[in-house]
């Protein structure tokens, strides 16, 4: 189980080191009302927007790093993914995004953000915020987290060596990678990114009513969130999550649980060779 200093240590990506939850989201419905979409892409201060979300008392703010509580998440993500992106399968409508995230009144990053303008339809009552940052800051660190997803030890080896945990995962990011920078090679990603990021902005900016949108600078603090949503500011200050060295721990947690996973396959399918082995050399 994560402890606190997991926690402290690696954020909500902590979630990986406690027991998957194994929740069939496809059997699950909502039962706490969407009320906030946080709009923003990956590496906006994402993980921040939620931990803050939580704060402000809104239940189960979505993040990526959920998926890690509850891998089954990924089916329904990649099911998604493909639909929309690459015209396989049945794009979700106001039915499958309750199942998903029927127990979360706010969601923050991808691949949630990926379905932006879906979200905004299918929750008209949810209020809604765009977090930006400096262009150049944003693509500095996007470029880590696409290095660190797109690592061709992790897509091409590790993903087929435990498909049940770390495969569903990476290929999440993948789709959403694709989807969103046009590519899984990290060249032609990176190439795209910064279009990527400019069209999505003004994308929000352009659909969603002024009256229901926050464009929110990150770093600016409670204080203009809070007057958006009608909330009282914290007693404590605003959190300040997932730098580059937290994105980088995570990635190093998760390899490492990736290869015990893989290694146990291995034993099992060695294992089982041995069984059939053995019986085929007796009654042969």
């Amino acid at each position: 189980m994560a402890t606190p200093a997991d926690f402290a240590r690696l954020s909500n990506w902590a979630l990986m080191l406690n027991p998957d939850l194994a929740i069939n989201r496809r059997h699950s419905s909502r039962h706490v009302p969407m009320q906030v979409l946080s709009l923003g892409l990956c590496r906006t201060g994402t993980l921040s927007m939620q931990a803050a979300l939580a704060l402000l008392d809104y239940p189960n703010p979505y993040h990526y790093s959920s998926i890690f509580a509850n891998v089954q998440d990924a089916d329904m993500w990649n099911a998604a993914l493909r639909a929309k992106y690459f015209n396989r399968g049945r794009e979700f409508g106001r039915r499958e995004w309750d199942q998903l995230l029927g127990h979360c009144g706010a969601v923050t990053d991808v691949p949630a953000v990926c379905f932006w303008q879906e979200l905004v339809e299918a929750y008209p009552e949810a209020k809604v915020v765009l977090v930006v940052r400096d262009e150049d800051k944003w693509f500095e660190s996007c470029c880590k987290l696409l290095d660190g997803a797109l690592d061709p030890f992790g897509l091409y080896v590790l993903r087929f060596t435990d498909p049940f945990w770390f495969g569903r995962i990476i290929t999440c990011a993948s789709l959403y990678i694709e989807g969103l920078f046009g590519s899984t090679n990290p060249v032609v990603a990176k190439a795209n990114a910064r279009a990527a990021y400019r069209k999505h902005n003004a994308e929000i900016r352009a659909t969603v009513p002024k009256e229901r949108l926050l464009e929110y600078r990150l770093g600016s603090g409670w204080e203009p969130l809070c007057a958006f949503l009608g909330k009282e500011v914290p007693g404590v200050p605003f959190p300040n999550l997932n730098d580059s060295e937290t994105l980088r721990l995570s990635f190093v947690y998760a390899v490492a649980k990736t290869i015990r996973h893989s290694l146990m396959n291995l034993a099992v399918v060695v294992g089982a060779g041995a069984v059939v082995g053995g019986l085929v050399w007796r009654y042969l």
